[in-house]
This record gives C-alpha cells, sequence and structure tokens, in this order.
C-alpha cells in the first residue's frame, strides 16, 4: 500500500518522499509545482525521485474543484498520507494573503476530506509550524504553550489547520500527527530562507541584509533531522481511545543559535566573509524561537543530531554543486 506525500516536489518534501522510497515504501508525490520560487529547482528534485520505480508524481492543486478523490482514485486508496504541501513564507504573506487562505487552509481542508472519505483510514502526518507560538518570550516553546495570538497570516493558517484537524479527529476519528517545523535548512532548500539568500549573496561578493540588527536567534534544525521526525511520526500513528486521536509535536534541534553565529559559520563554509548591512525588525517576524521537543523525544524517539556546524557546510557543498550544473 502506498503512501502518499502531498508537496512533495518541496523541500521537506522532497526529503520524506526519498527517505520512504529509500526504505522501500511506494510513494505517490502531488504537487502544483506553483511558481512561488523557481520551479526548475523543484522540477530537480522530482528528477532524483523518479529515477525510483517506486515514486509515481501527480501534478495537481490540493483544492481542486470536486476534492481529490477523482485525482488519487486511480492510483490509491492511501490509508497514510504525509501532508507537507503549504504556500510557505512569512513575508511573501504581506503580498499575496490569498494564496495563503487558498493553499493552507482549503488544501488542509481538502486532505482531511480525504481521509474521511477512505476506508480503513490510518494516519495522517501534517506540517505545522513554529511561527504559531506568535511572539511568545516564553522559552522553549512547548506544545502546551497557548499560540492564539499569532503575529503573521501565514502562522494563522498554520494554527487554523491545526484546530481543523483536532475538529475531524473529535468527529470522525481520523489518527492525526501535527509537527511543528522549526526553520528547516539543509541541500535541496528552499531559496527564500536566510541561509540560501545569505549563501548566494556572499558568494557573489554583494551584502546580505540582517534584520533586527542582528538580534535574532533561531532553532535552526537539519533536514535530515526533521525526516527521521516526521517518519517516526508516521510510523506512530496516535490511538482512537480517550479524546481525539490527535496530538502535536515540536520538531526542532532544542538549541536556540544566534543568527550572527550562524552567520559566522556560513563564513567559514563558504571561505569567504559577509558584507553586512543591518536593517529593522520585518513585520510579522519573532526575535528567537526555540523548541521544547521533550514529547517527540519521549513519545517518537526523536534525536536530533545535527548541529550548525555540521549542517551548514553540508548546504553549502549542496549549494556549490547544484550551481555549478
Amino acid at each position: 500500500m502506498g503512501i502518499l506525500v502531498t508537496g512533495a516536489a518541496g523541500f521537506i518534501g522532497f526529503h520524506v518522499a526519498q527517505a520512504l522510497l529509500a526504505r522501500g515504501d511506494h510513494v505517490v508525490g502531488l504537487d502544483n509545482l506553483n511558481d512561488y520560487y523557481d520551479v526548475a529547482l523543484k522540477q530537480a528534485r522530482l528528477d532524483v525521485l523518479s529515477q525510483n520505480p517506486n515514486f509515481t508524481f501527480v501534478k495537481a492543486d490540493l483544492a481542486v474543484p470536486g476534492g481529490l478523490g477523482p485525482v488519487l482514485d486511480p492510483l490509491g486508496p492511501f490509508q497514510r498520507v504525509v501532508h507537507l504541501a503549504a504556500q510557505a513564507g512569512v513575508r511573501y504573506s504581506l503580498e499575496n494573503p490569498f494564496a495563503y487562505m487558498n493553499s493552507n487552509l482549503h488544501g488542509h481542508l481538502a486532505v482531511l476530506e480525504y481521509c474521511r472519505a477512505t476506508p480503513d483510514f490510518t494516519h495522517l502526518v501534517y506540517a505545522s509550524s513554529s511561527s504559531v507560538y506568535g511572539g511568545n518570550t516564553d522559552l522553549p516553546f512547548s506544545v502546551e504553550d497557548r499560540v492564539d495570538k499569532p503575529v503573521s497570516l501565514y502562522a494563522a493558517t498554520k494554527r487554523s489547520c491545526e484546530l481543523l484537524s483536532h475538529s475531524y479527529g473529535h468527529l470522525y476519528d481520523i489518527p492525526q500527527t501535527g509537527l511543528r517545523f522549526f526553520t528547516v535548512y539543509g541541500p535541496w532548500g528552499r531559496p527564500d530562507m536566510a541561509l540560501y539568500i545569505f549563501t548566494k549573496a556572499i558568494m557573489a561578493g554583494e551584502p546580505i541584509e540582517v534584520f533586527n540588527n542582528g538580534k535574532m536567534a533561531r532553532d535552526f534544525t537539519f533536514i535530515d533531522d526533521v525526516v527521521h521526525g516526521t517518519i517516526a511520526a508516521l510510523d506512530t500513528p496516535p490511538t482512537v481511545g480517550n479524546g481525539p486521536p490527535v496530538r502535536i509535536y515540536n520538531i526542532g534541534n532544542h538549541q536556540s543559535e544566534p543568527l550572527m553565529k550562524m552567520i559566522e559559520v556560513l563564513e567559514q563554509a563558504i571561505g569567504a566573509k559577509a558584507e553586512i548591512k543591518f536593517a529593522p525588525m520585518q513585520p510579522g517576524d519573532v526575535a528567537e524561537t526555540y523548541a521544547d521537543i521533550t514529547a517527540a523525544q519521549q513519545d517518537l524517539g526523536f534525536s536530533p543530531s545535527t548541529p550548525i556546524t555540521e549542517g551548514i557546510p553540508k548546504f553549502v557543498d549542496w549549494f556549490r554543486q547544484y550551481h555549478a550544473g
């Protein structure tokens, strides 16, 4: 029985699909290949996945009229779904808010409806985000913290997806696990992320813009650790019993690193100094993130093991190879 991975041409979706294929699973990847960032990068990821005969790609929007059944029925049904498709990015939500409502809310609802209509459905794992913690200054962020004061539309849509999942779990006993990802980075990463932007600029001898005058910190989480946590969650569905079979975990490195330290490590990996232009805090952004991963450690055996001193050089190596071609 195959596993459906939405957003398979995206950064995390690509790596999760690749890991599932490596262990022998059949994977159907769905993606609409939108142009939020370079479609050539998405296609290059798909080219890698398509080398495995157990991978099938479907180009489609999640929020397709008539639901996902007609799109997926010829290839399914799928008792397990990893839903990673979304409109990402905090700052872009200020420019194109309707893209977030359509992709994130309508798309999540379409996935829930597909799961509800699938007989003997086993487990839905879906991507949430550390952004749901808003301006919370009580560190580290715990899944028990209140998350009702988002500071960006992106965060509001991700929290809304969590609430939709809770209601479907309550109404229909659909087992679901939401994963709040913390600043994921690594090879094949997104061009809109700071690490990619900084690397490209430093290598070109161009200045980098550092917000909040550099007074920022992030729980940088390497993609391999994120994949391990995601698949561990997929393989450990919540049970139907007392209360809805839904749960939420933080997937982070449990290490908040100053942004300026990240830049120093990046400079060392590239072998060049950055020309820094400091700027004020951007709307919708937060000063620091830091994941409490106790629950994921206890329930999933999640144990991130990649510090930025190892992960950033791996990204730089990939960046050079990809852009050299």
